[in-house]
């Protein structure tokens, strides 16, 4: 057992004592995209993880970054998956909100109807679908292109869509030869193009150019992002004993996910009509959760974050978040 599985077990024995003594709460709301950062979530709702915390705990799916900002904002759920930028944003611009954990280290990919495409410098001149415009993925190809000199208004043609399942269908129905993705939507994309009778009309697509190698390649830092993870939000970020009991229980599920992708992906099939069991199996098997305290993660974050700033610096509410915003506890130095 490592130390990081050892300190959140006695959290969440700590915690359970805490909350025991505490009374149960009538409702506990988890809510998340339909991204990998959320199957720990629907897994937790599902083996009734939290069950000795609330009368009644459920998962709230939210479909784009609008939606998120008014769940979170309007107080609709206490414990919200999403990306690390909004977490700074929400966070700067007054919300009351801690990020617990990180738990995706990016799952961008750039997928193609070319082979050959291998670096963002071959996509120049080409029209990509881009979801979610001036967002996280957007401005993170951004960065990395003009880091290789390419200048984004001149060198492509983005056309913006609403959402990674827009963009897949506008690849598969062969309206545009190129789209950025991020899991599960890539593993969805291949695995429809393959399949009859989809097959039959859709092109040939391939996995192209994985931004997290080009993050770390381009910045000399490890080839990873930190891209989402989960906030506790409202009255649950004051509960210190709920938030780690949290932690704890994400954890595990987190776990279990990576070593049963399969059945994970009938769980979350189950929640998201719109995915697969197949294609989220493939997801997890590509890019198993590796959570990290948000406490733990904090340099990696602000690192990320300093170069956001440099783009464009109202994605994060113009500044770094100050140390309040890093919640979940740090596990013990080891001796």
């Amino acid at each position: 057992m490592g130390a990081v599985t050892r300190a959140l077990l006695a959290l969440a024995l700590a915690a359970a004592a805490g909350m025991a003594q505490a009374g149960k709460l009538p409702k506990l709301v988890l809510a998340g995209p339909y991204a990998g950062v959320s199957f720990p979530l629907m897994h937790m709702v599902d083996s009734g993880a939290l069950a000795d915390l609330a009368d009644r705990v459920e998962f709230v799916a939210w479909r784009d970054p609008d939606q998120l900002r008014v769940l979170a904002l309007d107080g609709k759920a206490d414990i919200v998956a999403m990306p690390s930028t909004v977490a700074a944003n929400l966070y700067n611009r007054g919300s009351k909100l801690a990020l617990l954990n990180v738990a995706s280290w990016g799952t961008l990919w750039m997928v193609s109807r070319d082979a050959g495409l291998k670096t963002l410098a071959d996509f120049k001149g080409k029209e990509v679908a881009m979801p979610f415009r001036a967002d996280m993925p957007d401005i993170v190809f951004g960065v990395l292109a003009e880091r290789q000199g390419l200048d984004v208004r001149k060198d492509f043609r983005l056309r913006y869509v609403a959402s990674p399942l827009d963009a897949m269908q506008l690849l598969l129905t062969r309206r545009v030869d190129h789209v950025l993705l991020s899991e599960p939507a890539v593993s969805m994309a291949l695995r429809k193009s393959r399949s009859f009778p989809l097959s039959a009309v859709a092109p040939d697509i391939h996995r192209s150019v994985d931004l997290q190698q080009e993050w770390g390649r381009l910045f000399k830092r490890e080839a990873r992002i930190p891209q989402a993870g989960i906030a506790a939000l409202g009255k649950a970020k004051d509960d210190a004993a709920l938030t780690a009991r949290v932690l704890a229980a994400y954890a595990a599920s987190e776990k279990w996910c990576a070593g049963h992708a399969d059945a994970c992906g009938a769980l979350v099939a189950k929640y998201a009509s719109v995915l697969s069991a197949e294609a989220v199996a493939d997801a997890v098997r590509s890019a198993p959760g590796t959570a990290v305290t948000a406490q733990s993660a904090r340099p990696e974050l602000e690192a990320f974050y300093r170069v956001l700033l440099g783009k464009q610096p109202a994605l994060l509410g113009g500044k770094l978040p100050d140390a309040a915003f890093y919640g979940g506890a740090a596990p013990p130095a080891q001796k």
